[in-house]
Parts: structure tokens; C-alpha cells; sequence
């Protein structure tokens, strides 16, 4: 773990500086419930560091998802306690719902083109290279590039028409 901790580190607070200022979950939890998720599995063996990390922060966005899950559910009767309006009205849910609709959208595109989610996966919330998840991946850089614009322009009809109904 302290060899990977700094990375993940630099994972975690990437994943948080897209998340809301007022969120509940802190980095080192992020870390530390994404590193347990990693564990869970003792018999998974990591070909390599760029591989561990990209699954690193599929898990961590799993640990956002779920937390906004839990906090959407919350919100919609669970847990209710007084807040007053000032303090309600400066907390937006607006990006614990978008990020849930992300993660819902990179499902079915998933299903539809599992390469495509898994490039979106490992450069937008890993933050690897084109070069990094070519190698994960094994498919040529350009490979990585198409299926990034290619998913790129999918999330953003999805997106686009889950707004809308």
C-alpha cells in the first residue's frame, strides 16, 4: 500500500475536484473504501501498474456512485433532519445526479461497446494517457483515440436526451 498510496492519492483528489465542495466523502475515505474494493478479490493478479491503477479509479468512481446513490435516497425521505434554508439551498445535488447518470450511461454503453467505456474509464476518471490505456487495452493509440471521441459523442446524446425526458 504506501507504494501505491501517493497515486491514489492523486486519483482520489482528481475525483473530488469534479465533485460538489460541500461533499461528505473525503479523499483518504475515497482511497481507502476504493483500495478496499481492489483487495476484496485476493485471487486478481495486476499484470502491471497502469493496469492497477485504471481499475483503481473504476473502483473509486463506483465508491462516488454508490455515495451519491445513498445520499440521492436520503434526500428522498431517509435520514431527514432540519437544515436551515440558507445552508439547504447552497448544497446542488445537481452533480450527485449527473454523476449518477454518467455512471448509468457508461453502463449501457458498456453493453453496447465495452472497449468505448472502458477508454472513457480509464482516461477521464483515471487520468491515463492515450499511451497508458493503449497498453491496457492492447489496441494502438489510435484505436484509443477513436473509441474516445466515438464515446465521447455517445455520453453526449445519452446524456443530452436523459435531461431532457
Amino acid at each position: 500500500m504506501p507504494l501505491v498510496y501517493s497515486e491514489l492519492h492523486r486519483l482520489a483528489r482528481r475525483h473530488m475536484r469534479q465533485q460538489n465542495p460541500n461533499h461528505t466523502l473525503q479523499t483518504t475515505a475515497l482511497i481507502h473504501e476504493a483500495y478496499l474494493r481492489l483487495v476484496a478479490d485476493s485471487r486478481k493478479q495486476w499484470e502491471n501498474r497502469t493496469q492497477f491503477y485504471g481499475v483503481a479509479a473504476k473502483a473509486m468512481r463506483h465508491v462516488l456512485v454508490d455515495h451519491a446513490r445513498a445520499r440521492q435516497a436520503a434526500k428522498r425521505g431517509g435520514g431527514w433532519q432540519a437544515v436551515p434554508l440558507e445552508q439547504g439551498i447552497a448544497i446542488s445535488d445537481e452533480r450527485l445526479v449527473g454523476l449518477i447518470a454518467l455512471d448509468e450511461a457508461l453502463g449501457r454503453l458498456s453493453k453496447l461497446h465495452s472497449r468505448q467505456s472502458d477508454v472513457i474509464d480509464l482516461r477521464f476518471f483515471g487520468g491515463l494517457s492515450v499511451e497508458e490505456t493503449a497498453t491496457i487495452l492492447r489496441v494502438s493509440p489510435e484505436t484509443v483515440m477513436l473509441d474516445w471521441r466515438a464515446a465521447k459523442a455517445w455520453l453526449h446524446k445519452e446524456l443530452g436526451h436523459s435531461r431532457d425526458t
